[in-house]
């Protein structure tokens, strides 16, 4: 199976594989998103270390169990051959009605075919009030004319 793009990136295609991972986490669908990895693919999300699509799926159906009303904005940060290196900041509810932005960084590298084969994040979760919420847009993928991280100050 191939995912364009496909390494060695440049800057546009580097974008664009950056953006499409924005819209598929945005999904919140788990299968969905798994099928930009490796079968084998090797996952760190802040203390977890896994390996496996079906590890995925398991990671991210408990995450987003948690994590509600979850919106996403990516930004590449660098890239280099088959390596993209991203920031990103996300908000979210949970059960009790707490909101919160979640602060990272990722470090991906691809194989040939643009599946992604080790995926290292690190997060920082901050707690927020309802009113400094920034991201206000319908479930899904992000609108092309709301505003990035950078414009956001973030």
């Amino acid at each position: 199976m191939t995912r364009p793009p496909i390494p060695p990136f440049d800057e546009a295609s580097a974008r664009a594989k950056v953006r499409l991972a924005e819209d598929a986490w945005n999904s919140r669908d788990p299968g969905r998103v798994s099928l930009a990895y490796t079968p084998d693919s090797h996952w760190r999300n802040r203390a977890e270390i896994f390996q496996g699509r079906d590890r995925i799926v398991e990671f991210l159906n408990r995450k987003w169990a948690r994590e509600l009303d979850y919106r996403l904005i990516k930004e590449l940060w660098a890239y280099r051959d088959n390596r993209i290196a991203v920031r990103f900041a996300y908000e979210y509810r949970d059960d009790s009605g707490g909101w919160f932005r979640a602060y990272g960084n990722e470090n991906w590298e691809f194989d040939a075919d643009g599946l992604m084969r080790h995926r290292i994040a690190s997060i920082n979760d901050l707690p927020i009030a309802i009113d400094n919420r920034l991201f206000h847009w319908d479930l899904g993928t992000r609108p092309e004319d709301h505003p990035g991280l950078t414009e956001l100050g973030l």
